[in-house]
């Protein structure tokens, strides 16, 4: 494959990844090379090859005879996902809290005075948006390439969980000290502290996400 093809091939996977996570494309929605291709505005073989990535990625599912559609994460899923992201996020938070300069110091402590203010406002979709970009600023900070890829691909899978999650009632008030916690201890150097604190957000995510799913269950 050349350059221009593969540049090519990966605008889509980033394209359709991106509808994905923003809702546009929902679980077991069938995705059609012929669409997509004019969708997006790219050739048949490159919407092929983006697909064939994201399911590689565990967004997408090939169905024999039948295409390609949204791959659907059940809640027991997500929570291994999430159990998954408990000694990954760890561990970059150890990392970080070890590697982590002055100016970095100061970044994570600004994010934490945005997310006060976000959550004092009611701006949930703000908060939302500042705790995606406080844990990728974590696995940056850390310098663990791989478990930093590890951990962008759990996330894009559980997307839709962690989108009802953050729209929950009261969850931001609840993640708020946590987030502050993992803050705290990066920027105090403490490896073993900031390494609590991101399993301690994770098991809090985790219960929630159940207490989530029941409070739908209840509705429906």
């Amino acid at each position: 494959m050349t350059a221009n093809r593969e540049d090519a091939a990966q605008s889509v996977v980033t394209a359709i990844r991106e509808a994905i996570v923003r809702g546009d494309f929902v679980p077991n929605q069938r995705l059609v090379e012929a669409d997509l291709s004019e969708q997006f505005a790219a050739s048949r073989a490159s919407v092929r090859s983006a697909l064939l990535e994201l399911a590689n990625d565990g967004l997408v599912e090939r169905v024999q005879n039948r295409g390609a559609r949204v791959r659907a994460v059940s809640l027991d899923e997500a929570i291994e996902i999430s159990e998954v992201r408990m000694v990954v996020e760890g561990l970059c938070a150890a990392k970080a809290a070890e590697q982590v300069t002055a100016a970095e110091v100061r970044e994570l402590k600004a994010i934490g005075k945005d997310m006060r203010k976000a959550v004092s406002g009611g701006d949930v979709l703000g908060y939302s948006q500042l705790n995606q970009r406080l844990h990728r600023r974590v696995r940056e900070i850390s310098g663990q390439h791989t478990a930093s890829g590890v951990l962008e691909r759990l996330r894009a899978q559980s997307v839709r969980h962690q989108f009802k999650l953050a729209m929950h009632p009261g969850r931001p008030a609840v993640s708020l000290p946590e987030h502050l916690a993992i803050i705290d201890a990066i920027c105090a150097h403490d490896a073993a502290a900031a390494e609590a604190a991101a399993r301690a957000h994770l098991r809090s995510v985790i219960t929630a996400l159940r207490e989530v799913d029941q409070a739908g269950s209840a509705t429906r």
